[in-house]
Formats: structure tokens, C-alpha cells, sequence
């Protein structure tokens, strides 16, 4: 030891319990020594601080997890199990369907304006669709008239409560009540079918028919527009354009 202490002047001391190993790649040895060094003069590198290391806290097979990924919920809002399902998305809710189908059906029955002021097209669409299967069944293919006369006559009472009531109401809102209250109507085409309405019986049937129809349109649009003593007003537009449907499935 004295030699290589000769020929390398170095501090080493043995109760030094920091060990720097060189490994020289010509003589394949290793010697235990610790050399100073200023890297300060070097390029302006200055290592970093042992004292302000933060200490690694991981396993060997399970590092530490120093990121954690933002959840879903905070990036999307919700989850999927929070979603709504697809037919409420859509916009078609069966318990809101019945509601309006039952509160054609009683016409004595008090209308809920909250659900009424809907856009709803499904319940229509399907009346509709019925209304022109049961005048096929009677010999009269009137899919045509049955959408023309519909649309004409929702874009006439769509202007007509825009003049008439305050809120005002939108095109939906009205091609909706019209097409739920159109199911008396499918009754009385589903009579044609079997019997001729050309006689007493069934103009008796008829007219009561379009009352009932005109009557029911009216309620849903006097409780969805908080239009209170016009029923008598709106109902009677709403009796013109259910007589046109009677006249189609009467002739």
C-alpha cells in the first residue's frame, strides 16, 4: 500500500465510509480511491445536492407512482353508468307517451302542462301512421292527404297561438298536441272499416268524434299556455281541422 500511496498522492482514509471506484479499462483492476475533483471550472456544471434528493420510495418490481392520471369522471363529467339511456336521449320517454295518451283518452281528466309543452313526435307519428293503416283497410290509400293536411293545419294553429297566447309556443309544441289528440280519430276510421258512416249513426259518431278530438287539443293547449276561459277559442280551429280527418274517413 505504501507504493501506490507514493505514486498516487491522495486523503485517503480508511474510517472514510464513502468509496469512489474507478475502474481502469486497461489493467482490468479496480482501486479504491477517492479523487477530488472541481467541476465548477468545467463548462459551469454543478451536481446536484444529495441533501435536497428526495428519497425513492419504490420496490424494485413496484416503482412509486409520482403521476396520477386524471380520471374520467373529471375529464367527461360522468361516468357510463351515469349516462341516460339511449330512448331518453333520443327523446322518446314511453311513461310521458302514456301520460298524453291517457289525458286524450279522459277528456276530463286535468292535462299536466309540463309534460304537454313537449316536442314530442313519436306518439304523432305513429297516430298518424295508424290513422293511415285503418283507412287502407277501408279501400282508401290517403297517406298523402293525411301528412299534408296535418302539416297545413299545425303551421296554421302555430301562428294562430302565437297571436293568441302570451308565452308563445313552438312548432313542435303544437305538431305534438295535434297528434296525440288525433287518436279518437283512429276510432272512428277503425268503424269505417266495418260499418258505413254515411247515415245518422254515423254522423252522430262523427260529430262526437270531432268534439271529443277538439275538445282535448284544447284543454292540452289552454293548461301548456296558461290561456284560462279561450278554450272555447282555440277548440274551435282545433274542430275544423279534425273535420277535415272525419270528412276523409267518413267519404
Amino acid at each position: 500500500m505504501s507504493n501506490f500511496d507514493g505514486f498516487y498522492q491522495t486523503s485517503y482514509s480508511i474510517d472514510d465510509q464513502t468509496q469512489a471506484y474507478n475502474y481502469n479499462a486497461g489493467g482490468g483492476q479496480y482501486n479504491n480511491r477517492q479523487y477530488a475533483y472541481d467541476y465548477s471550472q468545467q463548462g459551469g456544471f454543478v451536481p446536484p445536492d444529495p441533501m435536497n434528493q428526495q428519497p425513492y420510495t419504490g420496490q424494485i418490481y413496484q416503482p412509486a407512482q409520482t403521476y396520477t392520471p386524471t380520471s374520467t369522471e373529471s375529464v367527461y363529467g360522468s361516468t357510463f353508468d351515469d349516462e341516460p339511456p339511449l330512448l331518453e336521449e333520443l327523446g322518446i320517454n314511453f311513461d310521458h307517451i302514456w301520460q298524453k295518451t291517457l289525458t286524450v283518452l279522459h277528456p276530463l281528466k286535468v292535462a299536466d302542462g309540463s309534460i304537454m309543452n313537449e316536442t314530442d313526435l313519436t306518439g304523432p307519428m305513429v297516430f298518424c301512421l295508424a290513422f293511415g293503416a285503418t283507412l287502407l283497410l277501408a279501400g282508401k290509400i290517403q297517406f298523402g292527404y293525411v301528412y299534408g293536411i296535418s302539416a297545413i293545419g299545425c303551421l296554421g294553429m302555430f301562428c294562430l297561438l302565437n297571436l293568441m297566447s302570451m308565452t308563445g309556443v313552438s312548432f313542435g309544441c303544437v305538431s305534438s298536441v295535434l297528434g296525440y289528440c288525433l287518436l279518437p280519430m283512429i276510432i272512428l276510421s277503425s268503424f269505417a272499416v266495418v260499418f258505413c258512416l254515411k247515415g245518422i249513426v254515423g254522423v252522430l259518431l262523427t260529430a262526437l268524434i270531432i268534439g271529443w278530438c277538439s275538445f282535448s287539443a284544447s284543454k292540452i293547449f289552454i293548461s301548456a299556455l296558461a290561456m284560462e276561459g279561450q278554450q272555447l277559442l282555440v277548440a274551435y280551429p282545433c274542430a275544423l281541422l279534425y273535420g277535415v280527418f272525419a270528412l276523409i274517413s267518413v267519404f
